[in-house]
């Protein structure tokens, strides 16, 4: 197996990295080439100003067997080579490996690291790896065999909805209470006398104008004001921008009386929605237009036979109460000990 450093991602072909991607043992829209790519050109939308790319690919007979999308970082006091997409902004990330290959490639890795004058003794401090991944286990027996530490710790919870039906179906699981309270609210947004629009944005002449309007919601939350500095409006319109191009953005708006009250973005991937951000206005806070916009989100989901509702990181209260059920991002560090 031959490893290999890149200076920047266009030296692997978009294609090539998106078919091992699919193929990988985490098969998550964080870890496409044009997003991480993207990500990378912004320093994801200015968290990391002086970070160096540590792009390394291994081949075996010309073949793509795997990718480590690195960059080293001063990062809690120490230099340490962290994955593209940390930490904020990119809420799954892994190596990108079929899961047959994974040991081999890990070891190769760690191999070729520990060869390098430059990265040699760097130690790995990862974020937002699935609970599922198998990179967890797999790094854990590699650093034993090595003699280094391991340390593994759940880093956020990330709450999901299984969806198997219907909506009437979704539901009946939802506790009794809040069941009776969805209902309640979105059937008084379609009945009230103030009329109630929902939609999903699909015209490509109106994105920009859109994702204006998204923004507006968005800084109606103090926190998310704060967050939305320069640099981070060019990385979230560009990542959009990029799903919309490749086919899974999910843009949707609730209107009340002709005005956006409510949007989300979320990405249609893998037969699942994934909620990436919301933003809800103070005005008509009388009609929940959060809570309704959800329950439309939800209810398109189930009608177009997507097979789970993705809340990704954060354990806000109410994705508890439309019966979410959490799994967990996990942080691992290895080190010399």
């Amino acid at each position: 197996m031959e490893f290999i450093l890149h200076h920047d991602f266009s030296s692997i072909p978009e294609d090539e990295w998106n078919i091992l991607a699919e193929q990988g043992i985490s098969d998550v829209p964080f870890l496409r080439h044009e997003y991480l790519s993207q990500w990378w050109s912004t320093r994801g939308g200015g968290e990391w100003r002086d970070a160096e790319l540590v792009l390394i690919s291994a081949r075996e007979n010309g073949h793509l067997i795997g990718i480590a999308p690195l960059f080293k970082a001063q990062y809690d006091g120490r230099e340490a080579l962290l994955l593209v997409g940390s930490i904020e902004i990119s809420d799954y990330l892994d190596l990108i490996v079929r899961l047959d290959d994974l040991p081999r490639f890990l070891s190769g890795l760690m191999d070729y690291l520990a060869q390098s004058p430059t990265y040699h003794g760097l130690p790995f401090d990862w974020y937002n790896l699935p609970d599922s991944s198998a990179t967890l286990a797999a790094l854990k027996a590699e650093s034993k065999r090595r003699g280094l530490t391991y340390q593994e710790e759940i880093y956020r919870p990330t709450p999901r909805i299984a969806l198997n039906g219907s909506f009437d179906d979704y539901l009946s699981r939802v506790e009794k209470k809040q069941r009776h309270e969805i209902r309640r609210k979105m059937r008084r947004a379609v009945e009230g006398e103030i009329p109630v629009k929902f939609y999903v944005v699909e015209d490509a002449a109106t994105l920009d104008s859109e994702i204006d309007s998204f923004f507006q919601l968005m800084e109606h939350d103090s926190n998310k004001a704060t967050f939305l500095t320069p640099s981070m409006r060019e990385q979230m319109r560009s990542t959009i921008r990029i799903a919309f191009n490749h086919g899974y953005l999910w843009l949707a708006f609730l209107t009340v009386d002709g005005v956006k009250a409510a949007g989300c973005i979320n990405f249609d991937y893998k037969n699942k929605l994934w909620g990436y951000n919301s933003g809800v206005s103070h005005e008509h806070m009388e009609l929940s237009p959060g809570w309704v916009l959800l329950g439309h989100q939800l209810q398109w989901a189930c009608d177009h036979g997507r097979t789970e509702f993705d809340f990704m990181r954060g354990d806000e209260e109410y994705k508890y109460r439309f019966g979410a059920v959490n799994q967990y991002v996990m942080r691992l560090v290895v080190d010399s000990k």
